[in-house]
């Protein structure tokens, strides 16, 4: 039986599942209920990628674990993106457009996988970002180690905004609504590579600070 609290679209990237939260009692009803959605495609909705768009300011990081889980284990989606309101609408309304400066998130330890860190401003990260984790800023993303989860930058418009690291290595890598997946060829710089939007697809370029300097 259809969700109407759930509502399920089809694009270009894949498929996009937008829950209205406040209309569930606990979040272990939410999960249950996608599941239960998505299980009447389950064969349609196999090896997809899956955004998930609704208000996740009070979800916890163990929550989000706990979904993925159920997804990929009964659903068996290929990826799954997380797209909170919030991020996009900010509660100004108005897009974030700090790129070299203006708030930003320090985080000095690496970012573990099932963890998700979700900041309206730039998120600057002493250590990596391992794989089955999930990175979501409102501007940059800057990382003193290797990404080797899932990025996204610019939530809410910035399309200036850039993802640079020592390593880049993403399972997913996001600035606004443009989204590519890191090629698998076992070709891995020994530079670090900054990632933004250049004619509208993102490209990978080496990052020189001292590029032009003399």
């Amino acid at each position: 039986m259809k969700d109407s609290r759930i509502q399920v679209r089809g694009n270009k990237e894949g498929i996009n599942a937008i829950i209205d939260i406040e209309k569930f009692a606990t979040f272990d009803e939410v999960i249950e209920a996608l599941v239960n959605t998505l299980s009447i495609g389950k064969g349609f909705y196999r090896n997809s990628i899956l955004k998930l768009t609704a208000n996740f300011k009070n979800v916890t990081e163990s929550e989000i674990a706990k979904l993925k889980d159920e997804l990929f284990d009964k659903i068996h989606i290929r990826d799954c993106i997380f797209e909170d309101i919030n991020i996009k609408k900010g509660e100004d309304n108005k897009v974030f457009n700090g790129i070299y400066e203006g708030k930003t998130k320090f985080i000095k330890k690496t970012v573990r996988g099932g963890q998700l860190i979700n900041y309206p401003g730039n998120i600057v990260i002493i250590g990596d970002i391992n794989s089955g984790a999930e990175v979501i800023a409102g501007g940059n993303i800057i990382v003193l180690g290797s990404i080797k989860g899932q990025v996204k930058a610019g939530f809410g418009g910035n399309d200036k905004s850039i993802i640079a690291a020592f390593s880049l290595e993403p399972e997913v890598l996001q600035i606004t609504d443009i989204l590519t997946i890191a090629p698998d060829d076992g070709v891995k710089p020994s530079y670090p590579e900054v990632a933004k939007i250049k004619d509208g697809a993102i490209v990978v370029e080496p990052y020189l600070l001292n590029k032009y300097i003399y």
